[in-house]
Parts: structure tokens; sequence; C-alpha cells
């Protein structure tokens, strides 16, 4: 596997570069984490959907720590369906790929302590190099370029959660954000609206992407 993991890019888009605090939800974060590592093996051409689960097409690892366990995990289990490994994987993947970002010297721990006993932690950013290339892309793909597989994939994974916040859009161009997230969706065949066929993205791709996207839909609920 090859550039930064989706994981990490949509965990630094979820967080203030300046305090380190988590600018969403975390529920709808930890989802998100666990379907961007999915989607990451299905980009990788090891994870594949049918008949209603996620299945090992291929268990080589990707030689990315945080992936790779997953993979292990699925290849060592039962198949199950995508909301049951949203679930599955959710708890403790965030704290993971922070650990990695920290390790690689993007962001930083910062332990403070509140009310004399409460750990608090926070992960300002230290090297903006990563996240300036996650969002030079999404902004191309908003303004009319032709998004790559993983930038679409990307982009469909912020408009399932929510975050067009996150893009530093606000009001009316936070909504014009979603609109064009939600035809990322679906010229890339991620909504079910357009053949595969005729989809940017790989057909294998864009079923595990679909597939996750309803779960991840499904877990949050109706948007507000």
């Amino acid at each position: 596997m090859t550039g930064v993991p989706l994981a990490e890019e949509l965990l630094l888009l979820a967080y203030d570069d300046e305090t380190g605090k988590a600018t969403m939800p975390r529920i709808s974060l930890d989802l998100g984490m666990a379907a961007a590592v999915l989607i990451e093996l299905a980009l990788a051409g090891r994870l594949a959907y049918a008949d209603g689960a996620l299945t090992v097409v291929d268990p080589t690892p990707t030689g990315e720590p945080v992936t790779d366990d997953v993979l292990a995990r699925i290849a060592a289990d039962t198949p199950h369906s995508p909301s049951s490994w949203v679930q599955r994987l959710r708890h403790g993947l965030r704290d993971k790929i922070l650990g990695d970002l920290c390790e690689h010297g993007v962001v930083r721990d910062v332990d403070e302590t509140e009310l004399g006993f409460i750990h608090v932690h926070r992960y300002p950013v230290v090297d903006r190099s990563v996240e300036a290339d996650t969002r030079q892309r999404l902004a191309a793909a908003l303004t009319g370029t032709a998004p790559d597989e993983r930038t679409a994939a990307l982009a469909t994974l912020v408009a399932v959660l929510r975050m067009e916040s996150a893009l530093g859009v606000t009001g009316e161009a936070a909504e014009q954000a979603r609109r064009r997230l939600e035809e990322i969706a679906t010229g890339a065949g991620f909504s079910g609206e357009v053949s595969l066929d005729d989809s940017v993205v790989r057909p294998s791709v864009g079923l595990v992407v679909a597939a996750l996207g309803r779960a991840v839909q499904a877990a949050l609920g109706p948007r507000r």
C-alpha cells in the first residue's frame, strides 16, 4: 500500500489543527475510522462485499500495521455484514491511528490534566503537509475536477459522516459542499444510483464503499 491511509486523512480533517481537539461527535468519528480502514482494504484489493458480507479475497499484508491488524481479524473470523464490522472495529481504532500519526511526526500528543486528576489528550498538527494534500484534492473535487478512486471514496465518507464543516465552510457554502460531495458519491457509483459499469472506480471497491456508507448512515440515523 502506498500513500497516506484513508483513515489518517479522515482523522486529520476531523481534528482542529490548533487545539488538537475533535470537531465532530465521537461516535461519528469512530464509525468513520472503521469504515475508512475497511475501504482501505478494498482499495488494496484485499476485501470484497458479496452476499451481504465483507470477506477477505487476499490475506497478503499491506505493510500498514493498523490496516493489517484489521485484515488479519477479518480473515480469521466468519463473514459478517458491513454494519457488524463497523461496530466491532470502532472501539480503540482511533487511538491506534492517532498513535501512528504521532509516531510519524504529523501530530503531537499533548497530555493535560483537568480538575487535578482527569487526563485529556489533544493532538495539534505538527506537519501540515499531509492534511494540505488531502484538502487540496477534496477542494479540486468540489470545484469540478474529476476525483480519482481514493479521493472519491474520501469525499463519500465526508458526506456520510456529515463533515462539511471540517472543510472550512458554513451556511450556504456548506450546503453546496454537501450537494457536491453527494454528486461525487453518485458519480462514483457509491449511492446505487449509477451503474458500476459507468463508475470512476473499480466495481469491487464501489460495492464495499456503498455497503459501508449505508451501514454508517443507518448507525448515525437521519440527518437533522
